[in-house]
């Protein structure tokens, strides 16, 4: 995906889906292979240079910054606890980026996605964050889980459509361009990782039985395993989600996806194929909730 370029799934453009093995639905967006055999690591994944001193300046931030906070922490007067006027009041409920609401969390379930959410907007947030995850995952790759996963996530009006243009997205010859067999399975030996991580959601737009929410995601895409060509890489992207209220619950009308915001990456070395194939069978999901 061409920096600014923005995809979407259902509404005008259900597809979303271009040639590009790394596309937008199913956790496949674009990303930069790195293959084997570069200098002497022989797991696939190349390796980063040796730390220098800009790492050891970050450390350095990060303990300055660490010290501050603690310090800021720590001061504040006596007196009678009352804090004044400098006493800062708590925000309204989901009014701040970290901010709890205090209700509990969906309890409900459709198949193995959240549901049962909130008429509200910590419902739509929960909702648009669960229903990424589910439209990121592997499971997007097998044609029953894949119209499972539509029909539990859209509205009943675009599912029929929506299904059938993403088993034509879903091609033979996609799924040999990421890797897979032509009948989506994981070959031998191999790994295939599509996660989608939430970082955080934001309403845009919403009414009684509407909203649009943003969801801030990093996903996880490619094949875990030793003799991969395509190791597993991490992508940053945003998804805005246009939400009906349908059947006592929160459904995707339309969606789309743009690239970014992308942060600056870290001094982390890649972590070896088998490691990488040990975390993502080891690792298990969140339901999430504002």
């Amino acid at each position: 995906m061409s920096q600014g370029d923005e995809r979407g799934y259902g509404g005008n453009d259900p597809g979303g889906r271009t040639d590009d093995a790394y596309s937008t639905l199913g956790g496949t967006r674009q990303t930069r292979t790195r293959l084997p055999g570069g200098g002497d690591d022989g797991d696939g994944y190349g390796r980063r240079p040796a730390r220098n001193s800009r790492s050891l300046i970050m450390a350095v931030g990060v303990v300055v910054l660490l010290i501050a906070a603690i310090a800021f922490a720590n001061q504040g007067g006596g007196g009678d606890g009352s804090g004044g006027d400098n006493e800062r009041k708590p925000e309204a409920a989901g009014a701040g980026p970290t901010t709890a609401t205090g209700t509990k969390p969906v309890q409900g379930k459709n198949g193995t996605i959240a549901a049962g959410f909130a008429h509200d907007e910590q419902g739509a947030q929960s909702a648009a964050a669960n229903y990424a995850v589910a439209l990121g995952s592997a499971d997007m790759f097998d044609k029953t889980k894949r119209d499972g996963i539509l029909q539990a996530t859209h509205d009943p009006a675009v599912v029929g459509t929506l299904q059938a243009e993403m088993a034509n997205a879903y091609s033979p010859d996609f799924l040999r361009n990421v890797g897979l067999n032509e009948d989506g399975s994981t070959p031998s030996g191999l790994t295939f990782v599509s996660r989608t991580i939430p970082v955080g959601t934001k309403v845009t737009e919403q009414s009684a039985d509407t909203a649009t929410v943003e969801v801030w995601c990093t996903g996880l895409v490619g094949m875990a395993g030793q003799g991969s060509t395509k190791p597993v890489t991490a992508t940053w992207f945003t998804i805005t989600e246009k939400l009906k209220w349908i059947g006592d619950d929160w459904k995707i009308g339309s969606s789309s996806q743009a690239e970014g915001p992308t942060p600056v990456n870290g001094d982390n070395r890649a972590s070896t194929a088998d490691d990488i194939a040990d975390a993502v069978e080891g690792y298990g999901g969140f339901t999430y909730a504002r």
